[in-house]
């Protein structure tokens, strides 16, 4: 059933299983990070951190999904969606080394930019490969992924945090936020570009279009 699945697709659902699987080791444990980590840290620096993180991301991200509208082709999505990835692949890192409020909303501001590039990207991507007939059974197959990823993680996070510490995983949050982008260069060669007004997968001939 799954090898039904166009590549593209199959490549944008594993990358973001891999995100949030990453993201899904650190999230419920947050707020204790900052609270025992970070120099006068406590409730208020978790708000402020989320609010800054929120609010830079939903400012920014219809100017660059507008951007990207404006201007033909995936190539550039693709490349602000591993862009994104590989930015926010630097915050979990600059955790390890924070100890102070500001450090901390510096990287939520610095992930909110890479957020911003990811979420539209991504989701325009997806909207535009997304096979025809299949459309509720792919994306219940995505949230089906990321309620597992979140799930699994959600509770090794906890458990690999109070045995080795915060930093370990920090870490592995960074690799598998690599992960997530470096997988997406598999689907380089299978992107859209424009072409007057037609559109076709990167190295594939008019007539190759027109026969489907």
């Amino acid at each position: 059933m799954l090898k039904k699945i166009n590549k593209v697709i199959r490549i944008l659902i594993f990358s973001d299983f891999l995100f949030t699987s990453g993201w899904g080791l650190i999230s419920p444990i947050f707020a204790i990070f900052l609270i025992e980590d970070i120099n006068g840290s406590g409730a208020m620096v978790a708000g402020f951190a989320a609010a800054i993180y929120w609010l830079v991301k939903s400012i920014l991200q219809p100017f660059i999904a507008y951007y990207l509208d404006k201007h033909h082709g995936e190539k550039d999505d693709l490349y602000f969606l591993i862009g994104g990835y590989i930015l926010v692949s630097f915050v979990p890192l600059g955790y390890i080394f924070s100890y102070l409020p500001w450090h901390i909303y510096l990287l939520q501001f610095l992930y909110a930019i890479g957020m911003a590039c990811a979420i539209p990207t991504w989701a325009g991507i997806f909207t535009r490969h997304i096979d025809k007939g299949k459309e509720a059974f792919e994306w219940s197959i995505e949230s089906t992924s990321l309620g597992i990823a979140a799930g699994i993680t959600g509770a090794v996070g906890g458990l690999v945090g109070s045995i080795v510490g915060f930093k370990i995983l920090f870490l592995a949050v960074s690799i598998f936020t690599l992960g997530a982008g470096f997988v997406l260069f598999f689907i380089l060669n299978n992107i859209y570009q424009r072409d007057g007004h037609l559109i076709r997968p990167i190295g594939e001939t008019k007539e190759q279009t027109f026969l489907k």
